[in-house]
């Protein structure tokens, strides 16, 4: 559950930021009102529609960007599921789990094994999702991840190879996944970038507080957490007007461009700084001021 824990301080961190400056607005306006009740309807939509969790009565309550669970589930793996799952959900950056699990209900070990590799799944899906969905080369693209005992496969459709790529090296270099089968279809259509643009320009129109420094810090640092070659715990994230800053450290010059990269792709990022973030090697160090 290590990455479980990892996340949840991430989005645990970007959940203080958010709600620390402003004490004084309590009280939800009608706007935001309407944008909890869309992001209620998406969240209990997911649960429907997940074979593990549509038979487990779930209520989702959205204050702001954290998702409050409660109800039963059958087990503690469900638990985790649910909350992964609610995580997934654009706009939720945080989640408050108040689910408890039926002490009724009980699982073989081949059952309990079973939804593990499941959950592991489901989590592995979502979190490719997420990353297809931060990054601003492939926001937009119609691409279908599905998981089964850590193997990935993608399908759907991009406007060019080098967007098909991109979508591969992203998935793969995802915590846990152990292959990835491409199976996206390079359409060659030149319409299909403009139209992903211009959905993701109105997806922002339509979501412009999510987008905001808090988004990004999250986003960054659950991206960092989610990659197999960065220690994420070891790098911290600000972010101002899209400004992202990154410091910390480490161990190599190739892990530190990584970073960078996977930061400067993320949407909204406008420029990146990473003169803070020291590579600890000494045969790395004398290359660093070539960044």
């Amino acid at each position: 559950m290590n990455k479980f824990k990892m996340l949840a301080c991430a989005t645990a961190a970007a959940g203080v930021l958010a709600l620390a400056p402003m004490p004084a607005l309590a009280q939800e306006t009608p706007q935001s009102d309407v944008s909890n009740a869309r992001m209620e309807g998406s969240v209990a939509t997911a649960f429907a529609l997940n074979r593990h969790l549509n038979s487990d009565p779930i209520q989702v309550r959205v204050q702001g960007r954290t998702a409050i669970l409660t109800g039963s589930v059958e087990n503690g793996v469900n638990r985790d599921l649910a909350g992964q799952v609610a995580l997934s959900i654009e706009g939720i950056d945080e989640i408050d789990n108040q689910l408890t699990v039926d002490s009724d209900a009980s699982d073989s070990d081949a059952e309990r094994t079973s939804l593990a590799n499941s959950l592991n799944d489901a989590t592995t899906t979502a979190t490719v999702k997420s990353k297809l969905l931060w990054n601003r080369h492939t926001q937009g693209l119609d691409i279908d991840v599905h998981t089964r005992n850590n193997v990935v496969t993608l399908s759907g459709k991009a406007d060019s190879e080098a967007a098909r790529e991109l979508a591969e090296r992203l998935a793969e270099n995802t915590q846990g996944v152990r292959e990835v089968l491409n199976q996206i279809a390079v359409t060659g259509e030149a319409g299909t970038a403009k139209r992903a643009q211009d959905a993701a320009a109105q997806a922002a129109d339509e979501a412009a507080d999510v987008v905001s420094d808090v988004w990004i810090t999250s986003k960054v640092k659950s991206s960092l957490l989610f990659s197999r070659n960065l220690d994420g715990t070891d790098i911290s994230v600000m972010s101002r007007n899209g400004e992202v800053t990154l410091s910390g450290q480490v161990d190599s010059q190739a892990r530190k461009q990584l970073a960078i990269e996977t930061a400067r792709n993320i949407r909204g990022v406008s420029s990146v700084d990473a003169g803070a973030l020291k590579v600890t090697s000494a045969t790395e160090s004398s290359n660093e001021g070539q960044m």
